[in-house]
């Protein structure tokens, strides 16, 4: 039963790496403009509050105007300027314009070199990702061969853990694509 809990371990530390390595690709793709808004668009910018890097989503609502256009409200006004300069020193080129306590961050129209930057930065996540995925595999596969060569675990069960390993590997692959599929279609869809 034991030899039985280990493999089972190692397989679901394998999947909750390769979960993590999915997750974060969604991060990243959410940081790759498209041509409509959205409020994830902003999360990787920091604020400096009060003397901390804070996330802009902590100091202000983000909200989406309309197709081309976010709108900041800070929670604080004297934090306006803040935010405006930290967007604008963002390296996503916008330029945010302030209305009283309101910014309004205009998303300018993508070209069609832009799209094709954007598509390639996003095909260099999906393969960070599939890496991350693959690199999770092979260090599970090593650690059910090095069960297997204690005699903790039968070669029969190494190979059912290690098909187990292969077949999840696949299925996040097989999300990696698809979740790439979506971005690409948002990025060249005009």
């Amino acid at each position: 039963m034991n030899d039985q809990a280990s493999s089972e371990t190692i397989q679901s530390e394998a999947e909750m790496r390769m979960q993590k390595a999915l997750d974060s690709l969604q991060h990243q793709f959410n940081r790759i403009r498209t041509g409509r808004a959205h409020p994830g668009l902003l999360d990787s910018i920091q604020i400096d509050y009060y003397g901390a890097q804070t996330p802009l989503n902590q100091v202000a609502g983000v909200a989406v105007e309309d197709a081309r256009t976010l709108m900041v409200t800070p929670w604080e006004k004297a934090m306006v300027p803040a935010v405006e300069k930290a967007i604008m020193k963002s390296d996503l080129g916008l330029n945010p314009s302030t209305a009283g306590a309101v910014i309004r961050v205009p998303l300018p129209v993508l070209t069609e070199e832009t799209r094709k930057n954007y598509t390639r930065q996003a095909r260099a996540e999906a393969e960070n990702c599939r890496v991350a995925i693959r690199t999770a595999r092979r260090d599970a596969m090593a650690a059910l061969k090095a069960l297997q060569k204690d005699k903790q675990l039968s070669e029969d069960d190494e190979r059912r853990a290690a098909e187990q390993v292969q077949k999840l590997t696949d299925t996040q692959i097989e999300r990696v694509e698809a979740a790439l599929a979506v971005k690409e279609k948002d990025l060249l869809e005009i």
